[in-house]
């Protein structure tokens, strides 16, 4: 890799890629359009790539909230426990703990994953006596952000529809994920937890951000995995009309959240799909759907990798160097060099003109993800309009992000902001809240208690 014999390949590979990759504004608007027909599908309860499912999230918050909340978060990376304090007006007081999950949990058993997520809740329970003086025994609710897709049938039940980001639990698929959840608590003497709701970690990210700023509309999570989540209408959710009194939904009026579960939008006609894009020889990655795996942190490196290859018979990811490659700014991309070099087991240095071409790879793969993810934005606001004439449109409109792609990619992140402003003009503004997905699932935890009660 890098000899002066295959520098032509090399260039033909990258000239070809940008052009596969390229995304004009009429491509993005193409995929907007298509992706709202799948929207409309889905709330219809018709043949969809879209599942946009009910998260049984009907009342919002207001900024006025207060007490104290707590909140479990699993993620495609992490799990977190949160401690959440709300002060009435938007403040938000959070304390954490983080915990790597382990690799061969992901693919493990029931007991495994959940019994790791109630040992690390033991663990908090204790620090908080510590630290706080509350008795082990105190009775609390708490939220349950779950990362993957679910049927929900009310806001602290849903069925498991199917693993990703490298997950891929035994005896799951089809279950309760509380009822998992509750299981390994009780094993754990954790009784004193109730768990009253349980939410994507898109619309738990929608709810936290709403608490901050009421002027949020849609919520975006760029993290390992992607998905989206907005507020809809409820006699725009078709489907729910058809279930009658089968579903207590029937009889709501008003708005709800709408789980768009957008990483499966596959529409190869729109996308600008290229040979890289096809991934997955592991089981719980094959068969997988496009979108996500064009615009989330989990595959980014994979297709980064498959091009490498096709220029170099070597192997190895590159997921968790994407970003200090792309961000080198030496004149001799000394960092870029480096990190060849260790990856792929080179004893010899690499030239300026290969450490050159491997920045313009990543660079068309990171901005082709961006922009789609901005197209996706562009679509769920031009769907609220649609249904709400006035919405959107000339209005002071936030969209929340959350998720380490976003926060910790910076080059990522200009480009998303970028084709936002592009797209749909400076009313329309994209910005991160930390946590908003733990604090989400913490007010929605104790608003449905207090529904409850």
């Amino acid at each position: 890799m890098g000899d002066s014999s295959n520098s032509n390949l090399e260039k033909s590979i990258v000239e070809n890629l940008q052009a596969s990759c390229a995304t004009p504004d009429d491509l993005l608007r193409r995929v907007a359009e298509s992706m709202i027909d799948h929207m409309s599908n889905g709330l219809a309860g018709e043949k969809s790539d879209l599942k946009m499912l009910l998260s049984y999230v009907n009342d919002l918050p207001t900024g006025q909230e207060k007490g104290l909340f707590y909140a479990l978060d699993l993620g495609g990376t992490n799990f977190r426990v949160l401690r959440v304090r709300l002060d009435g007006r938007n403040n938000v007081d959070i304390q954490r703990r983080s915990w790597v999950i382990p690799k061969d949990l992901k693919t493990g058993t029931k007991e495994g994953l959940f019994g790791f997520i109630a040992s690390g809740l033991s663990e908090f329970v204790q620090e908080e006596y510590e630290h706080h003086k509350i008795p082990r025994e105190t009775k609390r609710e708490i939220g349950f952000t779950f990362s993957f897709p679910v049927n929900q049938t009310s806001i602290n039940e849903g069925i498991l529809l199917e693993w990703n980001k490298g997950f891929n639990v035994s005896d799951t698929i089809g279950k309760d994920v509380v009822a998992c959840l509750k299981e390994a608590m009780k094993k754990a003497n954790l009784d004193m937890f109730s768990v009253t709701a349980l939410v994507n970690d898109s619309v738990g990210a929608l709810a936290g951000a709403i608490y901050m700023n009421q002027d949020v509309k849609v919520a975006v999570i760029l993290g390992t995995g992607s998905n989206a989540c907005y507020i809809e209408r409820m006699d725009a959710i078709s489907k729910i009309q058809r279930k009658g009194d089968q579903d207590p939904l029937t009889a709501l009026s008003g708005t709800t959240i709408i789980n768009t579960e957008w990483g499966y939008f596959s529409d190869q006609g729109v996308l600008p799909y290229t040979e890289f894009d096809v991934l997955g020889t592991a089981s719980h990655d094959k068969g997988k759907p496009i979108f996500v795996k064009m615009i989330s942190g989990y595959y980014l490196g994979k297709i980064v990798s498959k091009i490498l290859l096709k220029m170099a018979e070597s192997s190895e990811k590159f997921a968790e160097d994407l970003n200090h490659m792309h961000s080198d700014n030496s004149d001799g991309l000394e960092t870029v060099g480096s990190i060849l070099s260790k990856r792929l087991g080179l004893k010899v240095e690499t030239t300026l003109d290969l450490r050159t071409t491997v920045v313009q790879v990543i660079d068309t793969i990171i901005q082709r993800a961006a922009r789609l993810a901005g197209a996706g934005i562009l679509a769920i606001l031009q769907k609220m309009e649609q249904d709400t004439p006035g919405l959107i449109h000339g209005k002071s409109t936030v969209v929340a992000i959350d998720g380490s792609l976003y926060e910790q990619y910076y080059q990522f992140k200009l480009y998303l902001e970028e084709v936002v402003t592009e797209l749909l003009g400076p009313d329309v503004v994209i910005k991160r809240f930390q946590d908003a997905s733990g604090v989400g699932a913490a007010l929605l935890a104790q608003t449905n208690s207090t529904c409850d009660r």
